[in-house]
């Protein structure tokens, strides 16, 4: 009998003809309140769950006594109790490096876009602002040959700092909890502590997973360790910045301007100041969203999942240390 899988994220239909091969899948196409009774209800004999973002922790996993897998179509997995999951023999795996490039291409435009302004000047021209001189007050600042700092040397950030290095002839600084040699050896990067990377940096850009050690790693003091014409940008996730810090930060021009993907609350509160602020430049967390990077993190998880329930080695297996049952 072949094991029985939820599949809670809209995907390809090739990702589900994949997994239909040698799987039962109850698919949610459309994934909220209302049908997840309906989910709960049906994991109560699943084998194996593949989407992004809900929470699996204690309770949820107490519901889900025949669980196998657990398989996020994402990089970071805050959303799981690996412990718990570890403590009760369920695999749990993400799909990292895939979508590398395609982050790292969001962030080098959140840099361009927010040096130079691009999002407020577009307006400025929409609603008729642009006269027949171009006013010096609608300037930007130059992004070439200036100081990157990077929080997290990881895949990402290595692919942040190619781009930057080879394309605008930056200055890397990088701080990580190890050093990465390849980054330092290909793209220059010097490894630095993080106050010195913050107060030496023009664009700091945050790449770190979120975890009890990085919640709020950017705060008051590390806004206040800036320069006050840096540009801060975060693409990891919402919760690794203070984000009231930031928005005083902002206020008081103790930085210049801030590119923003990710947010404490998604989605942003529509009464949010940072939405109010023509020094920020605001997406909807998309920073893997392409079609053709979509598809591949889909097809990681689903051949995770597969593969897991197997009985062979995920991929991207993240709690490789269990006992699996």
């Amino acid at each position: 009998m072949k094991p029985k899988v939820i599949v809670y994220k809209k995907v390809d239909q090739s990702v589900l003809d994949f997994i239909q091969k040698t799987c039962d899948v109850v698919y949610f196409e459309k994934f909220d309140a209302q049908n997840y009774p309906e989910f709960l209800h049906e994991l109560k004999d699943a084998q194996g769950i593949l989407g992004s973002g809900l929470k699996v922790d204690k309770v949820l996993l107490d519901q889900a006594p025949q669980l196998q897998i657990v398989c996020n179509t994402s990089v970071g997995y805050d959303n799981l109790d690996v412990p718990e999951l570890s403590e009760r023999g369920i695999m749990a795996t993400n799909t990292p490096e895939v979508l590398n490039e395609t982050v790292a291409d969001t962030i080098m435009g959140l840099v361009l876009a927010t040096a130079r302004r691009m999002p407020e000047l577009d307006q400025r021209v929409k609603t008729g602002q642009w006269g027949t001189k171009l006013e010096e007050s609608w300037f930007g600042v130059d992004v070439h040959h200036k100081v990157l700092g990077i929080i997290g040397m990881g895949g990402i950030g290595s692919a942040v700092a190619k781009r930057a290095h080879f394309g605008f002839d930056m200055d890397i600084l990088y701080h990580n909890r190890s050093r990465n040699d390849e980054a330092e050896q290909k793209y220059g990067a010097t490894y630095c502590s993080l106050e010195d990377l913050l107060k030496q940096s023009d664009f700091v850009c945050v790449m770190t997973p979120l975890t009890p050690q990085t919640e709020k790693l950017i705060g008051k003091r590390e806004f206040e360790y800036m320069k006050k014409t840096a540009i801060f940008i975060n693409c990891s996730r919402g919760r690794v910045v203070d984000e009231g810090a930031l928005i005083h930060a902002l206020n008081t021009g103790e930085i210049q301007a801030a590119g923003l993907d990710v947010f404490e609350k998604e989605p942003v509160d529509f009464d949010n100041p940072l939405l109010s602020m023509t020094n920020v430049v605001t997406l909807p967390h998309i920073g893997s969203a392409t079609y053709e990077t979509r598809l591949k993190m889909a097809m990681l998880a689903a051949t995770n999942l597969v593969v897991g329930l197997q009985g062979e080695i995920p991929p991207t297996w993240i709690n490789r240390e269990i006992q699996v049952r």
